[in-house]
């Protein structure tokens, strides 16, 4: 397992607002472009424990679940489908008017999905930034570092 390659985007929007639209997994398919949905199984928050399913475009259905929030600083996830696991951080700072945003991500798998969770690692980080850039724009602008 490698260790964990941040990337930053930067936004437009203060901290709070930045920290509340990406800490909240209704907002999602708005700016994940693998996302169809989501299927909330616990709708009181955002909270560390909430839960909920994405529902992807490909068919991936994977349980994920907020395990830390801090706000308006940290907000990390983990998901699992079958013998893939990922782990995805955010951390944000003021950035002058703004926010920047960066980004772990830490994909796993086990037994016949050790390989495409390899590669699904090595591809996240990019897929992740380019989602986070979306969600930038949407919010007012971005830029990637």
């Amino acid at each position: 397992m490698a260790a964990p390659r941040p990337r930053t985007v930067t936004f437009a929007a203060p901290p709070e607002e930045v920290f509340d639209y990406l800490a909240d997994p209704r907002n999602r398919p708005a700016w994940q472009t693998s996302l169809r949905a989501v299927k909330m199984l616990d709708e009181d928050g955002p909270r560390v424990g909430q839960r909920w399913r994405d529902l992807t475009w490909a068919g991936v259905r994977p349980h994920m679940r907020i395990t830390q929030l801090q706000r308006p600083t940290l907000w990390a996830e983990t998901g699992s489908w079958f013998g893939v696991s990922a782990d995805l951080t955010l951390r944000f700072e003021p950035e002058g008017a703004g926010t920047a945003v960066s980004v772990e991500m830490d994909v796993r798998g086990t037994g016949p999905w050790r390989w495409p969770a390899g590669l699904a690692d090595r591809l996240a980080d990019g897929a992740v930034a380019g989602d986070l850039r979306r969600a930038a724009d949407l919010l007012g602008g971005s830029s990637a570092r």
